[in-house]
């Protein structure tokens, strides 16, 4: 097994171990104040968890944004990690061992979201990382998810509470802190070759597409919620058997997620949507409730899809990583305060079947305008080279402008083969890594010292500097 695969082993199952915790964690704390308070009062509970999430990512993005200045020491960043997981640990014991009908419960609940948000913001942050090193991150993402929700599905909700549903939280929290240490290792989050910042129109269009799948999700949400409160989740319970309709969209996308860059994910997502406009006649019908349940799983494993997948990819090329990695989801849970505000589930039909359509034009006119509709799969491009001038120049052989720059630069001869590499081949990193006999993370260091002494910031720059080293004169 390659190094590749193994990583591609190991993201996967810290992705299922965050999610079967997140997962578990949410269905938890949307049963706060149960048998406690009022209908109107536990409203507030739900949309006060929504918020702490929020508060989490932010935390995370925070702490990430004073680690980016080598302010604080890896073992002390180590502690504040260990820390939030421990804190996470414990309010998911409270919870378990807690009644849900006391105000405890609730306070517990509010901290083990709090946590939740910062722990995820972490996660998505090594997603999107190993996303840069081209990693499969899609079938990471796609069958963590999968193996996530069936887990969560037999030990909560199936069986109820499952005295092995604490082990194998205990279980996930442990591997999801080693593997995250292990990942910062291999991929040094503060040494990793930055990509070009990607055009603020494709972020703004990534934004309002994933603003318009929320809003779509939102009548689902409220409606859905509403019920559940009220039939005191008997009669409709979010938590059931269709539920698993999850798990098929996942895989999906595992399956396509990474196929010609991720140009099949927008689409897949907007054909989704557009089945999922049967929500409307649906939702007014209690017979249909199960079935629009299976429409409602399948547009809310597509619509992360997109976001996470798109964000991920994004985030590596922007100036705080760690705000925009975790974005799609925090324009979720911004969208339910939002339609919870606007008490979206009272609309009458005509009003939401106008939104929904306006909305799935919307999707249309941005993706057309990111380009997510030209299929046509990209040529790689070649090593950038400096513009032909009218009057070419004489030009060094190739070793000869390697060995002008050692001597103008002061280069070691390690860092003098890492610059052949980088500038007369187009391997990624990993592959550069092998042929040379040292780890990635050393190749990193000797990329990094390269981009110091040469006063470059990436490797487009240094190929351009080579070639200028190359005319003779």
């Amino acid at each position: 097994m390659d190094s590749n695969t193994k990583d591609i082993a190991r993201m996967t199952g810290l992705f299922a171990s965050f999610a079967f915790l997140q997962y578990t964690v949410l269905n938890l704390a949307n049963h706060a104040g149960e048998g406690f308070l009022a209908s109107m009062q536990r409203d507030r509970v739900y949309y006060g968890l929504q918020v702490s999430v929020i508060l989490g990512f932010l935390i995370h993005a925070v702490i990430f944004r004073i680690f980016s200045k080598r302010q604080i020491a890896a073992v002390n960043r180590k502690r504040i990690s260990y820390t939030v997981l421990g804190l996470f640990f414990a309010c998911m014991a409270a919870m378990l061992m807690t009644g849900t009908d006391s105000i405890f419960y609730v306070a517990v609940s509010m901290a083990a979201v709090l946590c939740l948000g910062a722990v995820c913001g972490a996660v998505h942050l090594r997603m999107s990382l190993n996303t840069l090193r081209s990693l499969d991150t899609a079938k990471c993402m796609g069958i963590g998810n999968a193996a996530a929700i069936l887990l969560q599905y037999l030990l909560q909700i199936k069986w109820g509470i499952s005295p092995l549903l604490p082990v194998f939280m205990l279980g996930s929290l442990i591997f999801m802190a080693y593997t995250l240490s292990y990942m910062e290792q291999r991929t040094c989050v503060f040494e990793i070759e930055r990509p070009e910042a990607p055009p603020p129109r494709r972020i703004l269009t990534a934004i309002i597409i994933t603003t318009a799948f929320a809003m779509f999700l939102c009548f689902y949400n409220e409606y859905i919620h509403h019920l559940q409160i009220q039939s005191d989740y008997g009669a409709y319970n979010v938590y059931n058997w269709p539920r698993l309709m999850l798990v098929p969209v996942y895989l999906l996308f595992a399956f396509i997620g990474n196929r010609r860059k991720g140009k099949f994910v927008p689409i897949t997502a907007l054909c989704i949507l557009l089945i999922s406009l049967m929500n409307v006649i649906l939702a007014g019908n209690p017979g249909a409730y199960w079935l629009n349940m299976c429409l409602f799983y399948c547009s809310i494993a597509a619509f992360s899809s997109y976001y996470l997948l798109t964000f991920w990819q994004l985030a590596p090329g922007t100036a705080n990583p760690a705000f925009w990695a975790p974005f799609g989801r925090m324009i979720d849970s911004g969208i339910v305060l939002f339609a919870g505000g606007m008490n979206i589930s009272s609309f009458p039909a005509p009003v939401i079947i106008g939104a929904d359509i306006l909305g799935v034009a919307v999707v249309i006119l941005m993706m057309a305008l990111g380009g997510d509709f030209n299929l046509a799969e990209e040529k790689e491009a070649g090593p950038v080279v400096p513009a032909a001038a009218p009057v070419p120049l004489p030009k060094l052989s190739p070793e000869e402008g390697l060995l002008r720059m050692r001597e103008r630069y002061q280069l070691s001869m390690r860092e003098t083969e890492v610059l052949r590499e980088l500038v007369l081949t187009e391997d990624k990193q990993t592959v550069i890594s092998e042929r040379l006999g040292i780890q990635v993370r050393t190749l990193q260091n000797h990329v990094t010292q390269l981009y110091r002494k040469t006063d470059t910031a990436t490797r487009s720059g240094l190929t351009e500097l080579y070639h200028e080293n190359r005319n003779k004169g």
